[in-house]
């Protein structure tokens, strides 16, 4: 993995723009669930029977709010329970350093901000967590937390409607700012892309990787374990980010 590091680090040194891509493996190096698969949190079926991706529904927000709430309120009470890890203190020192490195996030638990990566060159293209807002009024209410310990689904203050948070859930379109966003970075083209963290299953991962290869730049993934583009990407780290990008790191100068 040495070689892989090292070239990878030669790679960002001498790139301008780059675009690093998380999903859900960064932040469950914080102990944040990853829905699915190996250490998610739910593996089959939610304890109604149903899959998850039918729990956190837009249309069960609307239909059984209640229900959507129970698992919406496990995120949240994660998200609050845990912290930013090296992984994401590496990415926003990368961006410090390199002031065209842009990042695009799967992840709705807003280390990335936390951790010091700068807003206007942050994507959260599934949104966050907070602040919550009534779908009624459309009222923000910042308080998370204490919704979360009061009867659930929170309702609004002001009219007594169902709060919601920023967030994608399934069967929900992504937010056209953000696709926005992402596409008129994408047209301007980048020099790298690296992917942390991430299956790469989605298009509007796939097209950037796809897009810095055809126009000469170097892409590299760090994951624990194969995704849909380990046999495209130029370099592949095998490991966990909070372990692999504080090494990466260590080899390019401010």
């Amino acid at each position: 993995m040495d070689s892989a590091i090292e070239c990878t680090a030669a790679a960002l040194q001498k790139a301008e723009r780059i675009l690093v891509i998380t999903g859900a493996g960064l932040s469950a190096d914080s102990g944040m669930p990853t829905y699915r698969g190996l250490g998610g949190l739910y593996n089959g079926l939610t304890e109604e029977g149903l899959p998850i991706e039918s729990a956190l529904s837009g249309p069960m927000l609307q239909r059984n709010p209640g229900l959507c709430w129970k698992y919406l309120a496990q995120l949240g009470k994660a998200c609050l329970g845990a912290a930013p890890n090296a992984g994401h203190e590496a990415i926003a020192e990368l961006q410090r350093r390199k002031p065209e490195c842009w990042v695009l996030t799967q992840n709705i638990d807003g280390f990335h901000r936390r951790a010091g990566s700068p807003p206007e060159r942050l994507i959260e293209i599934h949104g966050v967590l907070a602040p919550l807002y009534c779908q009624s009024c459309g009222m923000e209410s910042p308080e998370l937390e204490e919704h979360l310990q009061r009867p659930l689904p929170p309702c609004c203050a002001a009219c007594g409607g169902v709060l919601r948070p920023p967030v994608v859930l399934f069967e929900e379109m992504l937010p056209e700012e953000a696709i926005d966003a992402l596409y008129a970075q994408v047209r301007k083209g980048f020099d790298a892309v690296l992917l942390v963290g991430t299956t790469a299953s989605f298009p509007y991962i796939i097209e950037p990787v796809l897009r810095a290869r055809a126009g000469g730049g170097f892409t590299a993934e760090v994951n624990p374990g194969a995704t849909d583009l380990s046999n495209i990407v130029d370099a592949r780290m095998q490991g966990s980010a909070l372990d692999v990008l504080p090494h990466l790191l260590s080899h390019i100068s401010r």
